[in-house]
């Protein structure tokens, strides 16, 4: 994963890592390095916010040291403390397993899932793909093509069914068929409507009501190339409780992956899933060491 990560991180690398092998010879002062260390976060998406609690602490513990190795030793270790407090990753490969994904329209929702049946399809698992935007008739027929290309079954509603009654036919079929895995694509439409997160809210209490514990997974997916956008769709979806991690798509050829940092930092939400292309392939397991290795090595 790591030398394909590193590919993928090719233009935010260059911005941050850059600028660090730039300092190397300037023989700028701790100060000048750390300003223009900043001002490389910030070009990289990582966030005023986050970079300032980034660098704030680096300026803190490095006193007076000039040494860069000093400051790259302590970026890497900042980057690190920004994910150690976040919640434990669940196990995902212990069907059966109920996953929901949300976000905003065009995020890639449906690919991402699509990604991630076929994770599971290759350990042998069945699974059941529910496509619950009943309001978008594209997005069921994309869910479909997925459907028949994977060789997934694809349960979906008429245009402008109730979404939690299609959701609910779906628990009742994976329930009878015992499948391993019931993957629910949802609606995205504007983010802001509060119907949208009552509509979510409903989903999950007809599945919970039908199966303890479920569901178990239910992701944000967020498009890594629109930068800090992403943290505006992102701060809408937390109205919506029971938000479990983030699936972080088109994270490959983007400038802007730094954003992961300012995403982990203000959402205190574990990133699990990395898409880096189009295909059913293109899906990574999130790791923080192999991020901030690919980041900064």
């Amino acid at each position: 994963m790591l030398i394909e990560l590193k590919s993928k991180l090719s233009r935010t690398r260059e911005t941050i890592k850059g600028k660090l092998d730039e300092l190397i010879k300037s023989g700028k002062t701790r100060d000048e390095m750390l300003d223009e260390l900043a001002e490389s976060l910030i070009l990289s998406d990582v966030g005023v916010r986050t970079t300032e609690k980034i660098i704030d602490s680096i300026r803190s513990e490095s006193k007076k040291s000039d040494s860069l190795l000093d400051i790259q030793t302590l970026l890497k270790k900042e980057i690190m403390n920004l994910f150690a407090d976040l919640p434990p990753a669940s196990d995902l490969d212990n069907p059966p397993c109920i996953v929901i994904m949300v976000g905003v329209n065009g995020g890639g929702k449906t690919t991402s899932l699509a990604k991630l049946a076929h994770r599971f399809q290759k350990n042998g698992n069945t699974i059941l793909m529910v496509a619950a935007d009943t309001f978008r008739a594209a997005a069921q027929e994309q869910l479909v093509i997925w459907g028949k290309k994977l060789n997934i079954p694809v349960l979906k509603g008429q245009y402008g069914a109730d979404p939690a009654s299609v959701v609910f036919d779906a628990v009742q079929s994976f329930k009878a068929k015992g499948y391993d895995y019931l993957m629910i694509d949802t609606a995205g439409r504007i983010h802001t409507n509060i119907n949208l997160m009552n509509e979510l809210e409903k989903i999950k209490r007809v599945i919970s009501r039908e199966i303890e514990g479920a569901p178990h997974e239910i992701l944000l997916v967020l498009d890594a190339s629109i930068g800090q956008n992403a943290l505006i769709q992102a701060r809408e979806f937390l109205k919506f409780s029971g938000l479990t991690g983030i699936f972080l798509t088109k994270l490959d050829g983007t400038a802007k992956g730094g954003s992961v940092l300012s995403i982990v930092d203000d959402l205190d939400l574990p990133i699990k899933f990395v898409g880096v292309g189009e295909t059913e392939k293109d899906l990574l397991d999130f790791s923080p060491q192999e991020y901030v290795s690919a980041l900064l090595s």
